[in-house]
């Protein structure tokens, strides 16, 4: 298969290069024929989920200090492209949220409790998202009271990632309705919590390999010691989440374009027409020059916000229009590749419908592309 991946190997480390071989190999040779099959009815193929933990791949922004692998964005980035590449739903379930929430905001003791979890193959959940709260966080109903030393919360969540499968979540609740987006506040929610419940995974149209679940919290008692950060931060602090998970998720969406690319181009070597492959029609070579061009940039895009970030510097701007970008090229791209395919593309007997559907969700959640958008001209036209 092809690799214009390694175009930029001289970016690389030697361990850089190692790691991302290693999840590479593991991706393509087990993941990708797993997942296939699995999507179908929406299974996770819990074994290689073991295999992938036993890995250490749910450890990758785990610092040293807790047995993480702590590594820094950008690596991670290069590695969560090659699982993606595999199957993007599974890489969402091995990965999570990583360990970002407690990083930024948690206590020592938070940060432990956590980081046990991850050691023994667990991830944490993102738990923003509600009915009526979607692109306007600030909308959310889901209340949490004070009550001497514990909060009481009620409510809901929608749409949240690994929701059946976490160990911890980031809950985010209202404390105080009338100071608006001041007063949010956010806490880690232990799965085994009495008045906490996960309803059914949702019937997704694309990465069926992760599921998708409602939270429900009904008289739900948390002892204050699980709030992250202090009352009415919990906005500021999901924001900043968000500025550091959106170039994962653009890695992500990378890994499922460079792998609709790499079939098409292997199938327009083989696929014959009229005596000639049909890569030798200049209208299929310059689509598919142009699906190159575009993960390219895409890639670069990434990459670059995610070495601002090593670096100390988060480019809200810049994160944004990563994101949306990579989003928009999954979808750009893994709609070429079906054309490219033909009416063998339409099937469920080769690959890349399922690759167009798995990208979609990259142009919707964590922002959708008309937020980020939103954040890019609102930044240009301060």
């Amino acid at each position: 298969m092809p690799v214009p991946y390694y175009d930029f190997d001289f970016m690389l480390t030697d361990e850089q290069k190692g790691l991302r071989d290693l999840v590479k190999d593991f991706a393509q040779s087990k993941v990708y024929p797993r997942c296939r099959e699995c999507e179908k009815d929406a299974i996770i193929p819990e074994d290689l989920v073991k295999e992938a933990m036993d890995m250490g791949l749910n450890l990758v922004t785990l610092p040293e200090e807790y047995g993480g692998l702590g590594l820094d964005n950008f690596t991670c980035a290069v590695i969560r492209e090659q699982l993606a590449k595999g199957d993007a739903g599974f890489a969402s379930r091995i990965f999570g949220f990583g360990f970002t929430p407690v990083k930024l905001a948690g206590t020592d003791w938070q940060k432990q409790i956590v980081a046990d979890s991850f050691l023994n193959g667990g991830i944490m959940a993102f738990a923003l998202t509600e009915s009526c709260a979607g692109s306007n966080a600030v909308a959310m109903a889901t209340t949490a009271k004070r009550d001497g030393d514990d909060y009481i919360i009620n409510g809901s969540k929608n749409f949240i990632t690994n929701g059946d499968s976490a160990d911890f979540y980031t809950v985010f609740a209202v404390t105080d309705k009338e100071m608006g987006h001041k007063g949010i506040t956010a806490f880690i929610v232990p799965k085994d919590t009495p008045g906490f419940s996960v309803g059914k995974h949702e019937d997704k149209m694309g990465i069926r390999c992760v599921h998708t679940n409602s939270l429900f919290f009904d008289e739900m008692r948390l002892s204050a010691k699980y709030r992250l950060g202090d009352e009415g931060n919990g906005f500021k602090l999901a924001m900043a989440i968000l500025n550091d998970s959106r170039p994962a998720t653009g890695s992500s969406a990378i890994g499922i374009a460079q792998q609709a690319l790499d079939l098409a181009i292997e199938y327009s070597k083989e696929r014959v027409v009229a005596d000639k492959p049909i890569c030798r029609n200049q209208a299929i070579a310059f689509m598919l020059a142009d699906m190159e061009i575009q993960v390219q940039a895409a890639r670069q895009m990434v990459w670059g916000v995610c070495k601002s970030a090593d670096a100390g510097i988060v480019n809200r701007k810049l994160v944004a229009a990563a994101k949306c970008f990579a989003g928009d090229t999954a979808m750009k791209v893994t709609t070429d590749a079906v054309q490219i395919f033909g009416g063998n593309g339409y099937t469920r007997d080769y690959p890349v419908e399922k690759l167009m559907r798995d990208a979609k969700i990259y142009q919707i959640f964590e922002g959708t592309n008309q937020i980020q958008r939103v954040t890019v001209s609102g930044m240009l036209l301060k």
